[in-house]
């Protein structure tokens, strides 16, 4: 069973396993644990999702809470995804922050996933309002 939540912060390790799990680990510094470790430590919304407990999904956010979120990492570990476990992290970041645009820089292998779920294209930065136009 998956469940979701907003939490204060996770863990190095399964942060940094989700990270390689998702292939998002081939652009984010894994093998540099303070990195990773002040990453986690600075993000302010992080939302996640766990399989009886196993952190499955992730998305880590820097924001103000009322004009914008950037959502600087999402991932999903490969196992999990096209589950829609991706745009339910984004959805729950999005109602804890509504009042805010929530940003993010797409992965290249994650363009054309955006626009799928209802996002805005800007060049390489997808925007969500609302989150109603999520689909």
């Amino acid at each position: 069973m998956i469940t979701y939540q907003i939490e204060d912060t996770v863990g190095f390790e399964e942060f940094k396993h989700v990270l390689i799990n998702s292939t998002l680990g081939e652009r984010r510094p894994v093998d540099e644990p303070d990195r990773l470790s002040e990453m986690l430590k600075h993000a302010n919304l992080i939302a996640t999702a766990r399989d009886s407990g196993k952190l499955i999904g992730v998305a880590r956010s820097l924001t103000d809470f009322v004009y914008c979120t950037y959502l600087s990492d999402l991932a999903v570990d490969e196992n999990y995804q096209k589950m829609g476990i991706g745009k339910e992290l984004i959805r729950l970041t999005k109602e804890h922050s509504p009042k805010a645009k929530l940003i993010l820089l797409a992965a290249p292998k994650a363009v054309g996933y955006y626009p799928k779920i209802g996002m805005t294209q800007w060049e390489q930065c997808y925007v969500l309002d609302n989150v109603e136009d999520l689909k």
